[in-house]
Protein backbone atom coordinates (compact mmCIF):
# COMPACT_ATOMS: atom_id res chain seq x y z
CA UNK A 1 0.00 0.00 0.00
CA UNK A 2 1.33 3.47 -0.76
CA UNK A 3 2.93 5.77 2.11
CA UNK A 4 2.64 9.41 1.71
CA UNK A 5 3.34 12.32 3.73
CA UNK A 6 1.70 14.80 4.96
CA UNK A 7 1.64 18.74 6.76
CA UNK A 8 0.50 19.07 10.04
CA UNK A 9 0.73 21.87 12.08
CA UNK A 10 3.23 20.30 14.75
CA UNK A 11 5.47 18.43 12.25
CA UNK A 12 5.95 16.05 8.93
CA UNK A 13 3.05 12.92 9.58
CA UNK A 14 3.46 9.70 7.32
CA UNK A 15 -0.04 8.57 6.29
CA UNK A 16 -0.65 4.57 5.00
CA UNK A 17 -3.77 3.14 3.82
CA UNK A 18 -5.06 -0.14 6.18
CA UNK A 19 -8.06 -1.00 4.23
CA UNK A 20 -10.38 0.26 1.75
CA UNK A 21 -14.35 -1.57 1.88
CA UNK A 22 -17.09 -0.98 -0.18
CA UNK A 23 -20.30 -0.87 1.74
CA UNK A 24 -23.93 -0.73 -0.05
CA UNK A 25 -27.28 0.35 1.11
CA UNK A 26 -30.17 -1.60 -0.50
CA UNK A 27 -32.96 0.98 -1.21
CA UNK A 28 -36.15 1.20 -3.00
CA UNK A 29 -34.31 2.29 -6.13
CA UNK A 30 -31.72 -0.20 -6.26
CA UNK A 31 -28.26 -0.25 -4.73
CA UNK A 32 -25.85 2.26 -3.19
CA UNK A 33 -22.61 2.08 -3.11
CA UNK A 34 -19.92 3.88 -0.65
CA UNK A 35 -16.16 3.16 -0.36
CA UNK A 36 -14.76 3.18 3.46
CA UNK A 37 -11.19 4.18 4.23
CA UNK A 38 -9.05 3.19 7.14
CA UNK A 39 -5.60 5.16 7.32
CA UNK A 40 -3.15 5.40 10.11
CA UNK A 41 -0.68 8.37 9.82
CA UNK A 42 2.32 8.73 12.34
CA UNK A 43 5.81 10.63 12.36
CA UNK A 44 8.01 7.19 13.60
CA UNK A 45 8.97 8.72 16.88
CA UNK A 46 6.05 8.52 19.25
CA UNK A 47 3.06 9.68 17.26
CA UNK A 48 0.40 7.59 15.39
CA UNK A 49 -3.25 8.00 14.62
CA UNK A 50 -6.15 5.88 12.94
CA UNK A 51 -9.34 7.81 11.22
CA UNK A 52 -11.53 6.11 8.72
CA UNK A 53 -13.80 8.16 6.29
CA UNK A 54 -16.68 6.88 3.65
CA UNK A 55 -17.48 8.98 0.02
CA UNK A 56 -18.90 7.49 -2.85
CA UNK A 57 -15.43 7.70 -4.24
CA UNK A 58 -12.36 6.38 -3.04
CA UNK A 59 -10.41 9.15 -3.32
CA UNK A 60 -12.18 11.16 -1.28
CA UNK A 61 -12.69 8.37 1.27
CA UNK A 62 -9.18 8.39 2.10
CA UNK A 63 -8.96 12.61 2.48
CA UNK A 64 -11.54 12.25 5.04
CA UNK A 65 -9.61 9.20 7.04
CA UNK A 66 -6.62 10.92 6.44
CA UNK A 67 -8.49 14.16 8.24
CA UNK A 68 -9.87 11.79 10.92
CA UNK A 69 -6.57 10.22 11.68
CA UNK A 70 -4.78 13.24 12.20
CA UNK A 71 -7.32 14.94 14.73
CA UNK A 72 -6.86 11.21 16.97
CA UNK A 73 -3.31 11.48 16.56
CA UNK A 74 -1.81 10.43 20.12
CA UNK A 75 2.06 10.29 21.80
CA UNK A 76 2.89 7.05 22.67
CA UNK A 77 5.37 5.88 25.19
CA UNK A 78 8.82 4.42 23.73
CA UNK A 79 11.68 2.69 25.90
CA UNK A 80 15.36 3.30 24.11
CA UNK A 81 12.89 5.23 21.43
CA UNK A 82 12.63 1.67 20.12
CA UNK A 83 10.44 -0.53 22.35
CA UNK A 84 7.26 -0.66 24.03
CA UNK A 85 7.38 -0.34 28.04
CA UNK A 86 5.60 -3.49 28.77
CA UNK A 87 3.21 -6.23 27.98
CA UNK A 88 -0.82 -5.59 27.01
CA UNK A 89 -3.68 -6.86 25.68
CA UNK A 90 -6.30 -4.52 24.02
CA UNK A 91 -9.51 -6.48 22.96
CA UNK A 92 -11.99 -4.16 20.84
CA UNK A 93 -14.99 -5.98 18.95
CA UNK A 94 -13.81 -9.65 18.57
CA UNK A 95 -10.51 -8.68 18.08
CA UNK A 96 -7.60 -9.49 20.64
CA UNK A 97 -4.17 -7.61 20.50
CA UNK A 98 -1.43 -8.77 22.85
CA UNK A 99 1.73 -6.55 22.40
CA UNK A 100 5.23 -7.39 24.20
CA UNK A 101 8.37 -5.95 24.27
CA UNK A 102 11.47 -7.40 22.60
CA UNK A 103 15.28 -6.98 22.77
CA UNK A 104 17.23 -4.52 20.84
CA UNK A 105 17.98 -6.36 17.51
CA UNK A 106 14.64 -8.34 17.32
CA UNK A 107 12.61 -6.03 14.82
CA UNK A 108 8.98 -5.74 14.89
CA UNK A 109 7.25 -8.90 14.68
CA UNK A 110 3.70 -8.45 13.35
CA UNK A 111 1.58 -8.45 10.68
CA UNK A 112 -0.94 -6.54 8.79
CA UNK A 113 -2.90 -3.66 11.00
CA UNK A 114 -1.14 -3.94 14.04
CA UNK A 115 2.43 -3.89 11.60
CA UNK A 116 1.39 -0.62 10.02
CA UNK A 117 0.35 1.04 13.10
CA UNK A 118 3.38 -0.14 15.39
CA UNK A 119 5.73 1.13 12.46
CA UNK A 120 4.52 4.32 12.18
CA UNK A 121 4.33 4.79 16.14
CA UNK A 122 8.42 4.14 15.89
CA UNK A 123 8.40 0.58 17.47
CA UNK A 124 11.16 -1.13 16.16
CA UNK A 125 11.72 -4.07 18.54
CA UNK A 126 8.21 -5.75 19.69
CA UNK A 127 6.32 -9.06 19.46
CA UNK A 128 2.41 -8.67 18.21
CA UNK A 129 -0.29 -11.43 18.42
CA UNK A 130 -3.38 -11.08 16.59
CA UNK A 131 -6.03 -13.54 19.11
CA UNK A 132 -9.73 -13.48 18.33
CA UNK A 133 -11.05 -12.12 15.04
CA UNK A 134 -8.66 -10.63 12.67
CA UNK A 135 -10.66 -7.97 11.07
CA UNK A 136 -8.22 -5.24 10.00
CA UNK A 137 -10.48 -2.55 11.44
CA UNK A 138 -10.53 -3.36 14.78
CA UNK A 139 -7.50 -5.07 15.02
CA UNK A 140 -5.79 -1.66 13.90
CA UNK A 141 -8.12 -0.71 17.03
CA UNK A 142 -7.41 -2.95 19.32
CA UNK A 143 -3.39 -2.29 18.51
CA UNK A 144 -3.85 1.44 19.18
CA UNK A 145 -6.05 0.45 22.32
CA UNK A 146 -2.98 -1.50 23.77
CA UNK A 147 -0.78 1.41 22.72
CA UNK A 148 -2.73 4.15 24.73
CA UNK A 149 -2.19 1.95 28.18
CA UNK A 150 1.62 1.67 27.61
CA UNK A 151 3.61 3.68 30.78
CA UNK A 152 7.03 4.41 31.22
CA UNK A 153 8.76 3.44 34.71
CA UNK A 154 8.87 7.27 35.28
CA UNK A 155 5.22 7.83 34.85
CA UNK A 156 4.10 5.03 36.93
CA UNK A 157 6.73 6.41 39.78
CA UNK A 158 5.09 9.77 39.27
CA UNK A 159 1.51 8.52 39.72
CA UNK A 160 2.50 6.65 43.05
CA UNK A 161 4.61 9.66 44.37
CA UNK A 162 7.45 7.08 44.80
CA UNK A 163 11.15 7.66 42.86
CA UNK A 164 12.05 5.29 40.18
CA UNK A 165 14.73 3.31 41.83
CA UNK A 166 11.18 2.48 44.58
CA UNK A 167 9.54 0.56 41.98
Amino acid sequence: MPKRETETKKNMLEDQVISIGRVTKVTKGGRHFRFLATVVVGNRKGLVGLGSGKSNEVPEAIKKALQAANKNVIKVSLVDNRTIPHEAIAKVGRAEVLLKPAKKGTGLIAGGAARAILELAGVKDAVSKSLGSNTKVNVAKATLEALKCQRTAEQVAELRGKKVEEL
